[in-house]
């Protein structure tokens, strides 16, 4: 089931696959706000092209009381040497509770839209060219969570509530860094 805007998350610590460390969400931080985003798998290319531009502009995302927690259906295991340079919260969901808790699918669009396949294309691209010069590891060859899944983004606010979500359609459908930036502000003036 879908959450919609205005729909109350619990509080929950997840654990960060860099180091352990509790992650909270909702922060607990009045003053923060919880971008959590839901990819796919260790090594996706298409989601590791989308989190290099968010590491990219991860100053101004924290500058903006943006925290980033990422979730991957990948074991921690597998997940540690694709995720060890990001400079924010890599949560292992390999069992899938938190997608289906927030409501977030698997589905053959995910590959088969046509508004994937560029993005697929420049990822496989660009991704090799990492791979061969050593700055990027291949994902699995089987992933047991599929490689199906659907991104989603939600963005919570201190008390827990989903001030915006979105649900995927294909691989790229995800908030842009700009789109997050502009959430963010519209709805720190709403609530001002």
């Amino acid at each position: 089931m879908q959450l919609d805007t205005g729909s109350i998350v619990r509080t929950r610590a997840l654990t960060a696959v860099a180091d352990g460390a509790a992650v909270a969400v909702p922060d607990p931080d009045p003053e923060r706000l919880v971008h959590l985003q839901f990819r796919r798998f260790a090594g996706c290319p298409v989601c590791h092209l989308h989190l290099r531009s968010v590491v990219r502009r991860h100053a101004e995302i924290e500058a903006a009381g943006i925290r980033e927690v990422v979730v991957f259906h990948s074991t921690a295991e597998e997940l540690r040497e694709h995720v060890a340079d990001l400079p924010f919260a890599v949560i292992a969901d390999p069992d899938k509770r938190l997608y289906a808790e927030f409501g977030v699918e698997s589905s053959y669009r995910a590959l088969l839209s046509p508004r994937a396949w560029w993005p697929v294309l420049r990822a496989l691209a660009l991704g090799t060219v990492e791979l061969l010069r050593g700055r990027q590891k291949a994902p699995a060859r089987t992933q047991d969570g599929g490689r199906l899944g659907l991104p989603a983004d939600f963005l919570i606010g201190p008390d827990g509530t989903v001030l915006a979500r979105s649900y995927g359609e294909h691989v790229d459908d995800q908030w842009p860094v700009e789109k997050l930036l502009r959430l963010a502000e519209e709805v720190r003036g709403v609530r001002a």
